[in-house]
């Protein structure tokens, strides 16, 4: 939650050209975020929510970079657009999707409540190597003027024309892989759905 209210604020330092201070705050956006990762496979406190809190987090501060690298001239306008255009895209499919596998009765505050699972993504392999150009280019990007390297750098461009590439194709393939999104079964939401807690009677 800490990664989502404080991204405007990294994007705030990118815009003002504070890219020094912008660079330590994903630094420890990133420790933390292994950190957390790791205590909650450790002691086995993964949740359904978590699952979604903690993607959304990662997709708000990778956002948050593209518009305010782009702003800055730092990042091609369009790339940002391709790389903005296809999660926004992603996002209102979520929403139909969630609310055509919504199980009965289908209510707002049901469509809402993270706890009643209704689908599964299921990422592509090309949706991981994208994730991993973007992470890659994003941390490029806001390196290099710290470093004094300059935008159009061969190597660094090439870095931009992969992420975009594959930007689009993984955008492309959420919609015709077959295994990408997955309808649970009823059997598989009655397993993920969290049942209460019941505490035990007190013996008289």
């Amino acid at each position: 939650m800490a990664r989502i209210i404080s991204s405007p604020y990294i994007g705030y330092l990118i815009v003002q050209q504070d890219y020094g201070l912008a660079l330590c705050g994903c630094v420890v956006f990133g420790l933390t975020d292994a950190l957390d990762g790791y205590i909650a496979r450790k002691y086995n406190m993964q949740s359904f929510v978590g699952s979604i809190i903690d993607p959304a987090a990662d997709k708000v501060l990778m956002t948050t970079l593209t518009i305010a690298l782009a702003y800055s001239g730092l990042l091609p306008t369009v790339l940002a657009g391709v790389i903005v255009g296809r999660d926004v895209a992603l996002s209102l499919a979520a929403f139909v999707v969630r609310w055509a596998t919504l199980p009965g009765p289908k209510t707002l505050r049901r469509y809402f409540d993270l706890s009643i699972p209704s689908v599964e993504v299921r990422p592509t392999v090309i949706s991981k190597w994208n994730t991993a150009l973007q992470l890659v280019l994003m941390s490029a990007t806001l390196v290099a003027p710290v470093c004094g390297v300059p935008a159009d750098w061969p190597a660094l461009v090439a870095l931009q024309w992969a992420t975009g590439a594959t930007t689009v194709v993984s955008g492309l393939g959420y919609l015709v892989s077959k295994d990408a999104v997955h309808r649970l079964t009823k059997a598989e939401v009655a397993k993920r759905i969290p049942k209460p807690h019941i505490l035990p009677k007190k013996k008289h």
